[in-house]
């Protein structure tokens, strides 16, 4: 599952914020390494690959606008290899150009999903606010753009375009984990997962996601754990479940962006500091490196851990029913320890967040 390629395509017109929007939704500030060059000119008709500096399977591709030149635009679903994406998002920070109309329309040949985003609001509203002054009234700006946009896209012959208002810096506000919800749901399942996985956390929700999305997998390494201590050798069970469980661990402390890099990402995007942020964590698991060491130091605080250890390599020699016993124990502490780790690291995510965002 964690080999799945998922591919996403951005594309709009210079100046929509593309750039930005991918490095937002990779969990990177303009200027980290790795980053999609922002203020650049388009000088190329391919699309740029951009790597989830996470997880080298999801590639989020800047394709370049379709233009308005007929010649180009007759060859262009073919040059860029639209084919390739699993859906669209086509950006906008104005309303919806005709060029963007006609993308949306080779898309929809294609029968494949693109989600109209309406980029920049921050700036939007804080234009809006200076120039009305008392007068301003937020919401009521907020639903005239939206509507401005919707009404543009139905007259370009969309019946009911749906239209997400993000801030590419301010990821937990306007419609970014809508937009986040709508992916998800509307991918297939296997492709949902690499999307969830590696997605930016916006919210106490997408934690929550996350977190029943890691708990649904639990079965699967306890039952790598049960086929381990099946293997009738002394001590190679307990090598087993650690390697198991320094993998899931992984996977966990990067899903929750507990990771030192994400971390210091976010405090730099937030302003508050990366030792305000880990003061709040309680998890020795959380911005830490995974290692063997310290995975077998967290079991060793563990009650009843040890015991369940030994039982499990005690029951071997038990005749007939001892490989048996030894599986079903095994797959129940793997099982035990997962949901006790996957708790305790989803509560350090939220107070991360909490402590992020709450200033």
């Amino acid at each position: 599952m964690q080999n799945i390629p998922l591919n996403i395509g951005v594309t709009g017109e210079n100046g929509s914020g593309k750039s930005t929007f991918i490095n937002a939704f990779r969990g990177l500030n303009d200027g980290d390494d790795g980053a999609a060059c922002t203020g650049c000119t388009e000088t190329t008709e391919t699309a740029d690959p951009y790597l989830h500096p996470r997880d080298a399977n999801v590639t989020f591709w800047d394709f370049p606008g379709i233009g308005s030149d007929e010649n180009r635009a007759a060859g262009y679903t073919k040059k860029v290899n639209l084919d390739k994406c699993d859906f669209f998002i086509i950006i906008s920070a104005n309303r919806f150009t005709e060029n963007d109309v006609r993308l949306a329309k080779e898309i929809k040949k294609m029968k494949k999903k693109f989600y109209f985003v309406r980029s920049k609001i921050d700036s939007d509203l804080y234009n809006e606010k200076k120039k009305l002054k008392t007068s301003f009234n937020r919401e009521e700006t907020l639903t005239a753009i939206i509507n401005n946009c919707i009404e543009g896209l139905q007259d370009a012959g969309f019946e009911s375009p749906q239209v997400f208002l993000v801030s590419s810096f301010n990821i937990q506000e306007y419609d970014f984990p809508l937009l986040q919800e709508t992916l998800e749901r509307e991918l297939p399942e296997h492709k949902r997962n690499a999307l969830l996985m590696t997605t930016p956390i916006t919210s106490l929700e997408i934690i929550e996601r996350k977190k029943k999305d890691f708990q649904a997998q639990i079965k699967y390494y306890a039952a790598a754990s049960a086929v381990g201590a099946a293997v009738p050798v002394p001590g190679l069970s307990t090598a087993v479940d650690v390697g198991i469980l320094i993998a899931a661990v992984t996977q966990y402390v990067h899903g929750f962006g507990l990771d030192t890099p994400t971390m210091k990402r976010l405090a730099v995007r937030t302003g508050v500091s990366y030792d305000d942020l880990h003061g709040v964590i309680v998890s020795p698991l959380a911005a830490a490196e995974i290692t063997k060491e310290l995975i077998l130091k967290v079991l060793a605080t563990l009650s009843g851990t040890a015991f369940l250890m030994a039982a499990e390599e005690g029951s071997r020699f038990i005749p007939f029913i001892g490989i048996p016993v030894a599986a079903a124990l095994s797959s129940f502490t793997t099982s035990r320890l997962l949901n006790y780790i996957l708790n305790m690291l989803a509560e350090d995510a939220q107070r991360v967040f909490t402590k992020a965002f709450s200033q």
